[in-house]
């Protein structure tokens, strides 16, 4: 039954972690809300108290009950509690806010074009009932709503906003809509264009060439007949401009739509007018826009129309995500193998796969074995083998064998579609630098407005004669070429193909914010054991002695270690796969020591220096091993053979292999380095020698790492973590920017800003490099859009008119509107081509870049 829980909260000191805190209970599937302050938090929901206080411990917080509430409060977590090692623990799952989920809504909205749209839209939405949040992305014209709010509701405020709607279930409808939306616009921008700019082309060069763009008494009729067809072809090209601008003015707002409708609106009001009434008129303000309304008519749908265009290759990673599912799975029965669509398997059924099938859902073999590239998920180069027990994730590729497996998870909760969740929810995230421009369009066309009707009154009043006809081109042209569709582009572009060449990457960015403030890091600090280390035991160097050989003594080592779990026995057994063990017997295992053992007529003996000076052996031979592996930071296992000294073997937690190039990559590019670790300050000094890192922090406790990253970022530094574990989960937390490294099908899980699908330290340069590409290309595209309309407002309004003797056409206005547009969305898509310092990124396609 569920019931509502309070607890007070101790150690939060921001946003971030009120935020933290909030996804770590939120992700249990027995907790419904939990309302986060800085002191306190209100968890409804089945979960029990204890369980939910030991999350927040474990988050790097504290948290006591209130007087009523029930389940007492355990223990805090100490240094020597078990925990899951890294991404491999299994826990409860998150529900991404626009997962499968009732409490979140997606819609994919038509009818938006600037920036103005999307601050219209999400205030209508954040008006509904019972809406948490509404963000709404103008590139790829969605909206993602969170809340309990009835979707039926969230349409109607769209629609009344005036705009149109349709709730999205999953990605596949979404991708279908999308597209088939983008190629209705496409083609109608383009029919438009052709049809506005036929006309308009002609009629310009007619009129150009032969001087007869003033109007004359032997014109008069042809003017007339080109000013009905202007106006035909304005209503067909170009009527969508006018709807849209009178849905706006019913709603009391101003759109794009709306300075396009009345730029050309004016211009062709005023050449009517002109032909109407030409007696009216001294004959220099004679001169006749018909032409320009067309032209300009024709420029946007043009430009509109390649923008589609450019805009579908920006979610192309996201597109690639969703087609490693198949459409199609093959079905055990009782009477035979069945094909269904991957949306009809449940949890449960049996499904059989073989060479060159893709995975439909994740689940769990029952028979069979094969090689499996889960490139895709994990970043492994090669082709892995599964047998029986073994895990498979939807979207992997089946390379060799035939294979059976019982589905675990379908739709929404396979690993590959949380990925995909994650991945659509950053790409419609908005950073800080983006709620600028949000603020500025906002205001942003009335103020064009006004400054247009300045400026024609300016013109009206003190210009060169005519003066009417100055101050009409004026304020046609200020309002044609101040459309802030490029403003509103220049940030969400920039964002979707940022997070899509992330995903490309093999790295999950959690939202906008996250690649905004790993832009600006500094500092990055790694964990040690399993981040910069590979987190498994390995045998690093074999020393014989009197007269063993290597392959005896893996046989001997291999037989008293092969039913043993202990990491060391499980280093030991990979170095002697392929060597025969040897079978022992009255196997013992001497606490704190190691282990004996017989072999035939042959004692051994397994374990520390300690359990052989007890045994009387002499180890004087192996005292310079001894003294090595101390110096290395390796861990020596010595073996006794019938009372002799054997071997010492020197096992170690090994440094990846790419950990040194991405540290001196790192620190080429400006970067301070660091290493935070538990370990032995002497352990931890060998590892970081190695890796070329000349600051160390060893021997913390989890809640000490946390305070060592205060610490850094109360020197002035941007931190951004490394971690791989639950016990760095309070450095993460603190950081300014949180990177987890682990295996894909895990990744999902996590709540850190950043997480890799794969366990390659190459990934956390890159995220780090990628973020401030993205950032970059969001400045320029911020920047481009600002100058343009900072430089084109007072050049349509006349300023260059004393130098020149000429004011801007505005068929030119609305060419250099189209092209803004246009070029934002170029920009953002050069972050596609980014190209990494090491050509071995993953590959969505199953391989490596």
């Amino acid at each position: 039954m569920s019931e509502t829980l309070t607890f007070q909260l101790d150690g939060l000191s921001c946003g971030h972690c009120v935020k933290r805190v909030k996804e770590v209970l939120e992700q249990r599937s027995d907790v419904t809300t939990a309302e986060v302050t800085l002191e306190q938090v209100v968890v409804t929901g089945t979960a029990s108290a204890s369980e939910l206080i030991r999350d927040i411990e474990q988050a790097g917080y504290h948290a006591s009950q209130q007087p009523g509430n029930r389940d007492p409060k355990p223990e805090p977590l100490t240094a020597t509690d078990p925990v899951p090692d890294g991404l491999a623990a299994e826990k409860k799952r998150p529900a991404s806010p626009d997962e499968d989920n009732p409490q979140t809504v997606q819609l994919l909205i038509d009818g938006m074009s600037c920036a103005s749209c999307v601050s219209r839209v999400e205030k209508a939405l954040n008006q509904v009932a019972h809406v948490r949040q509404a963000r709404v992305n103008l590139a790829d014209r969605s909206a993602l709503v969170s809340g309990p709010a009835d979707p039926q509701a969230l349409l109607k405020a769209v629609s009344d906003a005036g705009y149109q709607g349709i709730v999205i279930s999953d990605d596949n409808q979404r991708r279908e809509q999308q597209q088939q939306t983008s190629r209705q616009h496409f083609i109608r921008y383009s029919w438009q264009s052709a049809v506005a700019l036929l006309t308009g082309i002609p009629v310009m060069i007619w009129g150009m060439s032969s001087g007869n763009m003033m109007l004359t008494a032997d014109n008069r009729l042809t003017w007339q007949l080109i000013g009905l067809l202007t106006l035909l072809v304005m209503i067909i090209a170009g009527g969508h401009f006018y709807r849209s601008a009178w849905k706006s003015l019913s709603n009391r707002s101003a759109t794009m739509d709306t300075l396009v409708a009345l730029g050309t609106a004016v211009a062709w009001a005023y050449s009517a007018t002109v032909v109407l009434f030409p007696d009216s008129f001294p004959e220099p303000a004679r001169h006749l826009y018909f032409e320009a309304s067309t032209m300009i008519i024709g420029l946007i749908n043009l430009g509109h129309a390649l923008e589609q265009r450019a805009r579908q290759h920006s979610s192309q990673a996201l597109e690639k995500l969703l087609d490693l599912t198949p459409p199609q799975a093959t079905v055990l029965k009782d009477d035979g193998d069945v094909s269904l669509p991957v949306s009809q398997i449940q949890p449960g059924m049996r499904l059989r796969l073989r060479a060159g099938d893709r995975v439909p859902v994740d689940g769990i073999i029952d028979a069979g074995q094969g090689l499996i590239d889960e490139s895709m998920l994990t970043g492994e180069a090669w082709p892995q083998q599964k047998t029986t027990d073994d895990k498979v994730s939807a979207g992997t590729l089946v390379c060799d064998g035939t294979l059976s497996f019982r589905a675990t998870a379908t739709g929404q909760n396979t690993a590959l579609a949380r990925i995909i969740s994650l991945v659509r929810n950053a790409q419609s995230s908005k950073p800080k630098i983006g709620q600028l421009a949000d603020r500025i369009s906002s205001v942003f066309v009335p103020v064009v407005i006004l400054i247009a009707l300045f400026s024609g009154l300016v013109w009206y009043l003190a210009g060169p004669a005519p003066q009417f006809a100055y101050s009409m081109v004026v304020i046609t042209t200020v309002l044609i070429i101040a459309c802030p569709c490029a403003l509103g582009l220049a940030t969400p572009m920039s964002i979707i193909a940022g997070v899509g060449r992330a995903a490309e990457a093999g790295i999950l960015v959690k939202d906008a914010d996250a690649l905004q403030q790993a832009s600006s890091a500094d500092t990055v600090v790694f964990d040690k054991t399993g981040t910069l280390t590979t987190g498994q035991p390995a045998v690093t160097l074999i020393t014989t002695f009197n007269g063993f050989s290597e392959q005896q003594i893996l046989g001997y080592a291999a037989g008293l270690e092969e039913h043993s779990a202990h990491p060391l026995a499980t280093a030991i057994k990979n170095r002697a796969a392929g060597t025969e063990f040897q079978p022992v017997s009255q196997l013992t295992t001497l606490a704190g020591k190691g282990l004996s053992a017989a072999s035939g007529s042959h004692p051994l003996l397994l374990g520390n220096q300690r359990l052989l000076t007890e045994a009387a052996v002499d180890i004087t031979a192996a005292e310079n091993s001894l003294k090595n592996a101390g110096q290395q930071g390796e861990t020596p296992v010595l073996l006794a053979i019938d009372g002799q000294l054997a071997a010492v073997i020197a096992v170690s937690d090994p440094l990846r292999p790419e950990a040194a190039g991405v540290i001196s990559l790192l620190k080429k590019r400006g970067y301070k380095v660091v290493m935070l670790t538990g370990d032995r300050q002497k352990t931890a000094q060998v590892i970081a020698d190695r890796a070329g890192i000349s600051e160390v922090i060893a021997e913390v406790l989890p809640e000490e790492k946390a305070l060592a990253i205060k610490t850094l970022q109360q020197a002035g530094h941007r931190v951004a973590m490394v971690g791989d574990g639950i016990n760095d989960a309070p450095a993460l937390a603190c950081a300014d920017t949180s990177i987890a490294i682990g295996g894909g099908s895990d990744i999902a899980i996590e709540t850190a800003s950043m997480a890799l699908m794969r366990k390659d330290l190459q990934a956390v340069a890159d995220g780090l490099m990628i973020s401030v590409a993205t950032l970059r290309n969001m400045k320029q595209n911020l920047a481009g859009a600002f100058v343009y309309n900072c430089l084109g407002i007072p050049v349509a309004a006349g300023v260059l008119y004393p130098l020149t003797g000429t004011l801007l056409n505005p068929v030119i206005a609305g060419a250099a509107m189209a092209l803004s547009s246009v070029t934002v969305v170029t920009n953002a898509n050069r972050l596609l081509r980014y190209r990494l310092p090491q050509q071995n990124k993953l590959s969505l396609n199953g391989g490596n870049d």
